[in-house]
């Protein structure tokens, strides 16, 4: 069973890595025992911000993450490890971290760009 988030977007927390609530990072506050999102058009510049900022922390390994999901369905601490050249299990968990946050802000943007609106709901 997962974490799910619904609405303009769509989506599924990564599990122990992402918290419901990740979407404050972009400059909006959930709400209750759902969260519920709600961005407009004026809060552009705060997401983008937000995706430089994670781009920011990765140094790099954007490209390495965007490969390996695209490559693979799942995955564990010893794929990560071959595939990236990470050391330990705490830095593939900070990569992931970032990582999956920086894949939220982009279908943030993405709604905002298209839409001029963005309202998901988020499971607690």
């Amino acid at each position: 069973m997962g974490r799910y988030y619904s609405g303009d977007i769509e989506g599924k927390f990564w599990f122990g890595i992402q918290a419901s609530n990740d979407a404050d990072f972009f400059g909006s506050e959930g709400h209750c025992s759902f969260l519920q999102y709600h961005f407009d058009d004026s809060q552009i510049k705060d997401v983008e911000e937000g995706i430089t900022k994670c781009k920011r922390e990765l140094m790099g390994w954007v490209r390495k993450l965007d490969k390996f999901f695209k490559d693979n369905a799942g995955y564990n601490d010893g794929m990560l490890m071959k595939s990236l050249g990470t050391k330990d299990k705490r830095e593939n968990q900070h990569l992931l971290e970032w990582y999956a946050r920086l894949l939220l802000g982009r279908k943030i943007l993405k709604c905002l760009k298209e839409s001029e609106y963005c309202s998901f709901e988020a499971e607690v």
